[in-house]
């Protein structure tokens, strides 16, 4: 399988892209252990705009053999410590999740934000998923003084 890295500029490419963007994050989400019901599809395309197309977007792919099967959505974001690359999504495709293209598609973000004198990556998941351990494997560590938090109106 032929892989390429690309940088997905979304506010520039058709709606074509954007569609097979939320293909595969409703698959790679729709299933153990997520259960997520992207089943409007309005809602799931109006959302993927959301997370890609922001100020100081930067997206990634993951393609092979002319298919789109993983992506990084997320912006870069200016603090005093230096700039952080924010992920609000990412995911792999579904049949290729456990086989090792998360980890290159990872280490390829890495390195091109490190070229972009990017100072950290920042991103959330939840820590009884097995991404919680996937990212934990590749360096990513608990901030201890940082929480996320919700309520419901």
């Amino acid at each position: 399988m032929s892989e390429e890295f690309i940088q997905l500029d979304l506010s520039h490419v058709s709606e074509s892209k954007i569609t097979e963007i939320a293909e595969l994050y409703k698959a790679a989400f729709a299933g153990d252990p997520w259960y997520d019901d992207w089943s409007d599809e309005v809602q799931l395309t109006e959302y993927i705009k959301e997370v890609s197309l922001g100020y100081n977007a930067l997206n990634f792919g993951l393609v092979a053999d002319g298919k789109l099967i993983a992506v990084s959505l997320g912006r870069l974001s200016h603090w005093w410590e230096g700039t952080n690359y924010i992920i609000e999504e990412f995911c792999v495709s579904k049949d290729l999740q456990g086989q090792g293209a998360g980890t290159r598609f990872m280490k390829m973000i890495e390195d091109e934000v490190r070229k972009r004198d990017v100072a950290g990556i920042f991103l959330q998941t939840d820590n009884d998923k097995p991404s919680y351990k996937f990212y934990q494997k590749k360096g990513f560590t608990n901030l201890s003084s940082h929480v996320s938090m919700f309520k419901k109106v």
